[in-house]
């Protein structure tokens, strides 16, 4: 776990609030319900609910991934966006138990 990575990635407001869509996915992007979201969230989903540049959104997406923040799935031509909760578990043990 890259702790620079975790904490630059989580200095940027909008990541922030991806984040926070991303924990509950039901209630944050109901268009999507009815294809379910065992694979994530679709980032148009994302990037419609943001009101920023295709481009803004998947360089947000990339970097909340490199920090190992968010996986993605690719299915056919749509790249889907999920929380690493495992990742969340660890930052929280190590804020907790190293900082």
């Amino acid at each position: 776990m890259d702790q620079l990575e975790i904490f630059k990635a989580l200095s940027n407001k909008s990541r922030l609030q991806i984040l926070q869509w991303l924990k509950d996915p039901e209630l944050n992007f109901p268009e999507q319900q009815e294809a379910g979201f065992g694979a994530g969230v679709c980032v148009g989903q994302i990037q419609q609910k943001a009101g920023l540049t295709q481009s803004t959104v998947s360089e947000y997406l990339s970097i909340l991934q490199r920090a190992g923040l968010v996986e993605s799935k690719r299915v056919g031509q749509w790249t889907y966006y999920k929380r690493n909760e495992a990742a969340f578990s660890a930052l929280t043990q190590l804020i907790a138990n190293e900082l």
